[in-house]
């Protein structure tokens, strides 16, 4: 079942984007929360897979952005901001915090809501069957000839070994250099990889890593190429010129 938050301070505004939900798609739980507190609490307790947030709960002003950098640093999940702040100023800055969309109060309609809204589930939708994916695709990696070539095991935090040297990584560059590494020859989003890191969900951090992963290898691998930048999408593993598959 899809869960859903609703952070809204104001009762009724709560009960209509509840409402609203409910109407676009049956079935799916939802959870009413109406301050920061209990919001961080729940978020902390539940994996939601969708939160709708006001901004200002209360008295706290900017409540809603201390929400979504806790959700940022836990689940990454999609946040659509509904607020009465202005859309020009706060549209920016709520996409520099990664929120999927920004409504203001009293300037869209209930279509506009649920539009939103079903293309957010959608990709929720898409996101679960991408780490299913992933997950049959560590599996193959590890069955592939290729796997001789690199071996990691970056849950239980041992050094990827790269054609017999071991290479020096911290253990969020090995949890990027795995999901790269198993979906060799595809891309692979700045979205999917904010699902292997546990902070900084966002894509200068996770270039960042990327470079740190290819100066590891460098270290060791002068003519190292094998990690491709695909501009606004993501990064690639690319087989080189010594026959990986």
């Amino acid at each position: 079942m899809v869960k859903v938050a609703v952070i809204e301070d104001d009762l009724p505004t709560s009960n209509q984007l509840k409402t609203w939900i409910e109407a676009a798609k049956p079935g799916i739980q939802i959870d009413q929360w109406f301050s920061r507190d209990d919001a961080e609490a729940a978020i902390a307790r539940e994996n939601y897979d969708l939160v709708v947030l006001d901004i200002e709960l209360g008295r706290e002003r900017h409540a809603g952005v201390a929400i979504i950098n806790a959700i940022n640093k836990q689940h990454a999940t999609p946040v659509l901001v509904v607020s009465a702040m202005p859309a020009t100023i706060y549209r920016s800055i709520m996409k520099a915090l990664d929120a999927w969309d920004y409504l203001q109060k009293a300037t869209f309609e209930e279509a506009d809501f649920i539009e939103t809204f079903l293309e957010m589930l959608r990709s929720v939708k898409e996101r679960k069957l991408h780490k299913e994916s992933q997950t049959a695709s560590y599996k193959e990696a590890a069955k592939s000839p290729a796997a001789d070539q690199l071996s990691m095991d970056p849950l239980r935090q041992r050094t990827p070994i790269w054609r017999g040297q071991r290479i020096n990584l911290p253990l969020t560059a090995q949890r990027i250099l795995a999901a790269l590494f198993a979906r060799r020859g595809q891309v692979v989003s700045y979205e999917d990889l904010y699902e292997v890191v546990k902070s900084g969900r966002n894509r200068d951090n996770i270039r960042k890593h990327v470079s740190t992963i290819r100066d590891a290898f460098r270290e060791i691998d002068a003519d190292f190429e094998c990690i491709e930048n695909v501009p606004m999408r993501g990064f690639r593993w690319v087989d080189d010129d010594a026959g990986i598959s």
